[in-house]
């Protein structure tokens, strides 16, 4: 392992050479940089024909593999100190699931377990609140909050359910030094995609967003998750999992902030659940009979908006030191960043 110490004002660090996987998407980009900004040597994994324009010019070694295969990258993570496994097949839409856990729970555990071979010494693996259970009273929950498989809604939530539940496995038979982190519904910088949270931001600021339905959500800006990964490798207990939100706002109350921002109106038309149902599996129908295009409203993505996620991070701020910048900072640079990339018109 490559360790070296470098003076700071008040203490000694410790440079590191990390491996890092999903720096090429959203909150992987967000990563990298947290990484690089404190100092660290980062090895980032890349698919050869995936786009990288959120690694161009950037200082960090690419390695070309896939999580789908171990021997891409098991060289790389020889000499390796920390591992953050924030990379995902991450879709709302997913019509098949056995690819989305070929990624999601074989991929990960292969990685774990090489890593821990390799003699990594403490892993980061990014887990989702998608893992959690809600409170029925629309209250927010936390790490404790109980739930099932059979509460998942969708391919994307039960192939995390799964993945999540095969890291505490491997860190209570196995002893893989890892910790986990539930990122919330992130927003701002470098969300290319853009994720569906990120489609909410663009869609509203471009005023494409004329009705709304009676749900909730916590957002935080994408930084501050990034920040929750370096504490938690710092400060996290190995298989302990550790909630990285920001606010809780209604669907309603975030349209309103993006709209007020870009100085629109927001929307005004409350759709029922119930009347979106017929409508998205008739989508889901077409859209599998054509096999060329992504429904817009899904299933699943109706019967998540029926249930309030809200989440407290109360656990992270206490154990991690972590904390988080106001939805209306993250809104502004979210839209900032969509503006100056050409996804928004000026």
């Amino acid at each position: 392992m490559v360790r070296s110490p470098r003076a700071s004002a008040d203490k000694i660090e410790l440079i590191m050479t990390v491996f890092l996987t999903g720096a090429t998407g959203f909150v992987g980009s967000a990563v990298l940089r947290k990484l690089l900004a404190a100092g660290h040597e980062v090895r980032v994994l890349a698919r050869e024909n995936g786009d990288r324009r959120n690694i161009e010019g950037v200082p960090c070694e690419v390695i070309e593999g896939d999580l789908g295969d171990a021997n891409t990258y098991k060289a790389a993570l020889k000499g390796c100190s920390g591992v953050f496994h924030v990379a995902a097949d991450y879709r709302i839409w997913a019509p098949d699931a056995v690819a989305m856990n070929r990624i999601n729970v074989d991929g990960t555990r292969d990685l774990l377990r090489l890593a821990t071979e390799c003699g990594v010494d403490r892993i980061v693996y990014t887990s989702s609140v998608a893992t959690l259970g809600l409170n029925k009273d629309g209250t927010p929950s936390n790490e404790n909050t109980r739930c099932s498989y059979a509460d998942m809604i969708g391919v994307y939530k039960r192939s995390k359910f799964l993945a999540e539940a095969e890291v505490h496995r491997l860190v209570s038979e196995e002893s893989i030094p890892a910790v986990i982190v539930n990122p919330s519904a992130p927003i701002g910088p470098r969300d290319i995609k853009p994720t569906p949270t990120g489609r909410i931001v663009v869609d509203t600021a471009s005023g494409k967003m004329p009705a709304y339905v009676d749900t909730g959500l916590n957002f935080v800006h994408v930084e501050d998750v990034a920040d929750g990964h370096l504490l938690a490798y710092e400060h996290g207990k190995i298989g302990e999992r550790y909630i990285l939100g920001g606010e809780n706002f209604t669907l309603l109350q975030m349209l309103t902030e993006i709209s007020e921002f870009v100085g629109r109106k927001p929307p005004s038309i409350k759709l029922p659940q119930n009347l979106l149902l017929p409508i998205a599996y008739l989508v889901e129908s077409l859209s599998r009979l054509t096999g060329s295009w992504e429904p817009f409203v899904t299933v699943d993505g109706v019967k998540m908006s029926k249930k309030l996620m809200y989440f407290s991070s109360d656990k992270a701020k206490e154990a991690l030191g972590y904390k988080t910048r106001p939805v209306k900072t993250a809104v502004a640079d979210a839209v900032e960043w969509y503006r100056s990339n050409g996804y928004l018109k000026p």
